[in-house]
């Protein structure tokens, strides 16, 4: 049995992204160098919640990662 490389279509904050592996949401984050501390993460337009951050990353995901800003 050969070891075929996954092809993982996704969108971050607007650009297109190729995944050859699966990846959970936190590896995503930390992939794209990103912290894991004081953001949030929308997929396809909904709160994805902290606590399902070990969630694989699935196909054709739009995924909107926002950064929380200070001021008033």
């Amino acid at each position: 049995m050969t070891n075929t490389p996954v092809n993982i279509g996704i969108t971050v904050n607007g650009e297109d992204h190729q995944l050859s592996e699966p990846l959970t949401v936190a590896q995503l984050l930390e992939h794209l160098g990103l912290p894991s501390q004081g953001i949030a993460v929308a997929v396809d337009g909904a709160v994805f919640p902290r606590a399902s951050w070990d969630t694989p990353v699935g196909k054709g995901w739009e995924i909107e990662i926002l950064t929380a800003v200070q001021g008033g």
